[in-house]
């Protein structure tokens, strides 16, 4: 398993995947769509980045960090195809962003989630992400986001 910046080649995956997980647990909304239809100018060009996680030439995870104003980044749309979980490979993928953060100097890593995800939560959690007292949490734009989250770094 290897993880890899995004590239164009990946756009069809990313959607993919992460329409897949959504649409299992939740409905996708407005904020998902421009965010999958257009990772390009959605993220990376407004200073974020996407890592892809491949294995056997299959695209099978991807996570977004998103540049937030106050110098932090934000964990989006990370997933693992339902083939891949239960390798670790979600752990691999928040050790990517953790170390991509470390490397850009952010200083936190934010993310929004929802309570029904317990193995997501669990990873949070063992990544060293806290939950955000409620006078913390910003307005996450996301019918579904009950659960705000952050690691310092």
């Amino acid at each position: 398993m290897r993880i890899v910046p995004f590239e164009p080649r990946h756009a069809d995956a990313w959607r993919k995947l992460n329409e897949a997980w959504i649409s299992r647990y939740f409905a996708i909304e407005p904020k998902d769509r421009l965010v999958l239809d257009d990772p390009a100018g959605e993220v990376l060009a407004k200073g974020g980045r996407i890592l892809m996680a491949e294995q056997g030439g299959e695209t099978v995870g991807c996570v977004a960090l998103i540049a937030m104003a106050d110098g932090g980044l934000e964990v989006a749309k990370m997933t693992v195809a339902e083939a891949a979980r239960g390798t670790g490979l979600g752990r691999l993928l928040m050790q990517a962003c953790i170390d991509a953060a470390n490397a850009a100097g952010a200083r936190r890593l934010y993310l929004e989630t929802n309570s029904s995800l317990g193995p997501a939560l669990g990873l949070y959690r063992a990544m060293g992400f806290v939950d955000l007292a409620p006078e913390m949490r910003p307005s996450s734009g996301y019918a579904r986001v009950d659960v705000w989250m952050e690691r310092l770094l």
